[in-house]
C-alpha cells in the first residue's frame, strides 16, 4: 500500500509540473501538450528534456510549431506497440462477433433440419389436406426464418470482411511508421538492418555486385549549438531529401543513426557506387542553408561519404565495417569527399593499423 501511495504522489507530481508548465508558456491544455510536459516531468526521455530547454533558452518560447515537432520526433512514434495491440484487440472482436453469428447459424440449421425430418414423418402419416397444410405453414415459416438467418450471417460476414480489410490496412500503416524515421521521412535503423541482410543474401545467391554507401554531415554538431536543434533538424531534412531524389526504385536508404545516412545500392559495382555517392554529395553541397524564422543564410552543407562492395566472403556486418572505415578516411582527410575501399587513403589507413 505504501508503494502505492508513493506511485500516486509521485506520478500527480509529475501532472502539476507538466500544467505548471502550460500555464507558465500559457499553452493549449490539449493532451498532446499534456503528455509533452508530462514526459519532460519524469525526465525519461533525455533527447526531448534536451530539445526542449534549448529551444526555451534560445526563444523563451515553444511555437505550436516547435511543439508539433517535438511531438512528432520524441513521442508519436512511441504510440505504434499500443495501436497494434488496439488494432488487434479489434480483430479479435470481430472474430469472436462472426464466430458467434456462425454458432448460432450452425444451431438453427441443426433445428432445421430436425424440422424437416420430422415433416417427412407427418407427411407419411397425414390423413388429409388439412394436416398436410399445417405441416407445410410450418416448413415455410421454418424455412422463411433459416432464409433470415443465413442473409444476416451473410451481411455480417461481408461487414466484416470490410472491417478486417480496413484493420489489415492499418497494421500495415503502423509497420510503415514503424520503420519509418519520423523526422526525414527515410527508412530508420530498424528498415536498414532488415534490407541490408536481405539485400546482401540476394546477391551473393545471384552473383551480382552490391555497394553500400555510408554519409556523416560534416560538423553537424556545429549546426546544432550555433542555431539550436531545429536548424538541426533542418540540415537533417535537406540531406534526406537529396538522397530521395538521387536513389532508384530497388536502392535501399535510411538514417542509420544521428547525423549519418547510409544508401545501399544493388546490382552496383564500386565505380558506379563512387560515382552516386559523389553525386549525392555535389547535390547536397549545391543547396544554400537558410533559416527559416529570419531568413539568414547559414552556408552549405558538406558529407563525408565511405563506400564499400560486397565480397564473395562477405558478412554483412564485414562489409558495413569497410564502408564505415572508409568514412572514417574520409573525415580524418579533411572531410566533404568520397574515399572508397581501392583509394589510396583507404589503403595506407589499412595498412598503418596493420603495421
Amino acid at each position: 500500500m505504501v508503494n502505492l501511495l508513493d506511485e500516486h504522489e509521485r506520478t500527480l507530481a509529475f501532472a502539476e509540473v507538466a500544467l505548471g508548465q502550460i500555464k507558465s508558456l500559457q499553452q493549449t491544455a490539449v493532451p498532446r501538450n499534456y503528455e509533452i510536459w508530462y514526459v519532460y516531468a519524469t525526465g525519461y526521455n533525455a533527447p526531448l528534456n534536451k530539445i526542449i530547454n534549448e529551444t526555451l533558452a534560445r526563444n523563451g518560447r515553444l511555437s505550436e510549431s516547435d511543439l508539433e515537432q517535438v511531438y512528432e520526433t520524441y513521442l508519436s512514434h512511441i504510440k505504434a506497440s499500443d495501436r497494434i495491440d488496439k488494432v488487434g484487440a479489434r480483430v479479435i472482436g470481430e472474430i469472436d462477433d462472426v464466430m458467434g453469428l456462425i454458432v448460432d447459424a450452425f444451431g438453427m440449421s441443426r433445428t432445421y433440419d430436425a424440422q424437416l425430418d420430422g415433416a417427412n414423418e407427418k407427411l407419411r402419416s397425414a390423413k388429409n389436406p388439412d394436416q398436410i397444410k399445417v405441416i407445410v405453414d410450418g416448413l415455410l415459416k421454418s424455412t422463411h426464418e433459416m432464409q433470415k438467418t443465413n442473409k444476416a450471417l451473410e451481411d455480417r460476414l461481408a461487414q466484416s470482411k470490410t472491417e478486417i480489410c480496413n484493420l489489415q490496412h492499418s497494421l500495415e500503416a503502423i509497420r510503415a511508421e514503424s520503420l519509418t524515421d519520423p523526422l526525414t521521412g527515410l527508412g530508420n535503423r530498424k528498415y536498414f538492418d532488415r534490407s541490408v541482410e536481405m539485400a546482401v543474401r540476394t546477391a551473393q545467391a545471384n552473383g551480382e555486385p552490391l555497394s553500400l554507401l555510408m554519409f556523416d554531415i560534416d560538423h553537424f554538431k556545429s549546426f546544432n549549438d550555433s542555431y539550436g536543434h531545429l536548424t538541426g533538424d533542418q540540415v537533417l531534412r535537406l540531406v534526406a531529401m537529396s538522397l530521395k531524389q538521387s536513389i532508384k526504385g530497388q536502392d535501399i536508404t535510411a538514417r542509420y543513426g544521428g547525423e549519418e545516412f547510409v544508401v545501399v545500392l544493388p546490382t552496383t559495382a564500386l565505380r558506379q557506387a563512387l560515382t552516386v555517392a559523389d553525386q549525392i554529395r555535389r547535390a547536397v553541397m549545391a543547396k544554400e542553408l537558410k533559416k527559416k524564422s529570419t531568413g539568414e543564410i547559414l552556408g552549405r552543407v558538406t558529407l563525408s561519404v565511405g563506400v564499400a562492395m560486397l565480397k564473395p566472403d562477405d558478412s554483412t556486418d564485414s562489409l558495413i565495417e569497410r564502408a564505415d572505415a572508409c568514412l572514417y578516411v574520409a573525415k580524418r582527410n579533411g572531410r566533404n569527399r568520397v574515399v572508397g575501399e581501392v583509394d589510396p587513403e583507404y589503403a595506407a589507413e589499412t595498412h598503418s593499423r596493420v603495421a
